[in-house]
């Protein structure tokens, strides 16, 4: 990159971390403790939020608990960016997490690459389809300790909006406060990167072999295989 950039926002499926580590172990521990959230906690503010907008989604107000399940299940195998379902999905995670059932996986470049821009006098951001809850549990076990402190700012599809729209990345400068140019987007998903450059943001995108769209490549982006390979962040750069 030509210039320095003040904040980096990150991507984590596929870019700080593994999209297997995601399906084969946090999957899963969501999918066998949903029944027992929708039983025991529908009525605290999140869940029964979560659960609102699923029967909203599906044109079915009186979806019982058991057709919820089934549902959340089937966007599960879809690997749906469906808002309930990473809104319950964070809820288990979060909790699995604080009790040492869970440990967060980072690729070994990313950690070290987050200190050195924190260092440099860059903002980090998070923006996942995992919501801020999931995001933060993410950051805040990982095997090298809580990594929350680097960050100053989360992002999902809730607050920012979706993805691969434009308009959400507006919705991050705007919040942020930071010109949307100095803005840097890191991410493994070409819509994405797409949806960020649309929006006035640089973006580079990282490809990681393994992972889903390591073969679809980055197009005309540029190119990170590590975050070793990205320059330019900060005051230090």
């Amino acid at each position: 990159m030509s210039r320095a950039v003040d904040a980096v926002v990150l991507d984590i499926e596929g870019t700080t971390s593994s999209t297997g580590f995601v399906v084969d172990v946090l999957y899963p521990y969501a999918r066998e403790r949903f029944a027992a959230l929708i039983a025991e906690r529908s009525g605290e503010p999140e869940v029964a939020r979560a659960l609102d907008q699923v029967r909203a989604e599906l044109d079915e107000p009186d979806a019982d608990p058991a057709r919820i399940v089934r549902v959340l299940n089937a966007w599960l195998d879809e690997d749906r960016k469906a808002t309930p379902l990473k809104t319950l999905q964070g809820v288990l995670w979060a909790e699995g997490f604080a009790r040492g059932e869970l440990v967060s996986h980072f690729y070994a470049d990313v950690v070290p690459a987050l200190r050195r821009w924190h260092a440099a006098g860059a903002a980090l951001y998070v923006y996942s389809s995992g919501s801020v809850a999931a995001q933060r549990a993410w950051f805040g076990h990982s095997a090298e300790g809580d990594l929350r402190a680097l960050v100053s700012g989360w992002y999902d599809t809730e607050n920012a909006g979706p993805k691969q729209e434009p308009g959400s990345f507006r919705t991050i400068a705007a919040d942020t406060g930071i010109s949307p140019d100095r803005l840097l987007f890191l991410s493994d998903r070409v819509g994405e990167l797409d949806a960020a450059r649309a929006a006035g943001w640089r973006a580079v995108g990282v490809r990681r072999p393994g992972e889903p769209y390591y073969e679809q490549g980055v197009q005309d982006h540029p190119e990170a295989g590590t975050f070793e390979d990205i320059s330019g962040v900060g005051s230090g750069a």
